[in-house]
């Protein structure tokens, strides 16, 4: 990685140990560890929430369109199939969370973390990603595409079956990650680094054939 992604700035020591029932739209949560719950079938927009630790937390059947998230951990929480649409990210990790089908299209994500998630079949279509990251996590059939690239890595991730058509790779080094096959176009590579083992997966953009 040749970039710095920022820490969230949390001080642990000026928490308090909060609990969540519900969430209603324009909510603002601050300041607080939440732990050890779940959360069901909230429909909520603009909630805000900032200088967090989210532990062992799940949420089921929710849709939390335009969340504003800054300076928050997650860790082993299960947000799959979440609606997290046009939400707006910064300082954020996620640490061995389930993501799968999460949807976060159209999201912001500046300064975020992901680490060890298993985040197949999730939704970043038409999100910007600014200084970010996805480390150990499993992506497969993730969806990226029109996405926007702004110094992102993905560091030994499985990637295989990703969207990533209308994604400019610019920079993106995917040598260390694995797949067999990806969703790109062409005009989409140019400037990606890749491992002279994965080539053979573009030869046929190419309209090359190797026998």
């Amino acid at each position: 990685m040749k970039f710095k992604i920022e820490q969230p700035k949390i001080l642990v020591e000026l928490l308090e140990t909060k609990s969540i029932r519900s969430l209603e739209s324009k909510d603002e949560i601050s300041n607080g560890v939440i732990e050890n719950t779940t959360i069901e079938s909230q429909d909520a927009i603009r909630v805000s929430m900032d200088k967090m630790i989210f532990r062992n937390v799940t949420i089921t059947e929710s849709s939390l369109e335009q969340i504003e998230l800054t300076d928050i951990v997650f860790e082993n929480c299960d947000f799959s199939n979440v609606n997290f649409s046009s939400s707006f990210m910064h300082r954020i990790e996620f640490r061995n969370c389930k993501l799968i089908g999460t949807s976060f299209s159209q999201s912001r994500f500046q300064n975020v973390r992901f680490l060890d998630c298993l985040g197949d079949y999730s939704n970043f279509r038409f999100a910007t990603f600014k200084q970010a990251g996805f480390e150990d996590c499993s992506l497969i059939s993730a969806d990226y595409y029109n996405s926007t690239f702004q110094k992102i890595c993905f560091t030994r991730c499985n990637i295989d079956q990703a969207y990533m058509i209308g994604s400019k790779l610019m920079g993106v080094d995917l040598s260390d990650c694995t797949f067999d096959e990806l969703s790109v176009e062409l005009q989409d590579l140019d400037g990606c680094m890749i491992s002279s083992h994965q080539a053979s997966t573009f030869v046929g953009l190419m309209g090359m054939i190797i026998r």
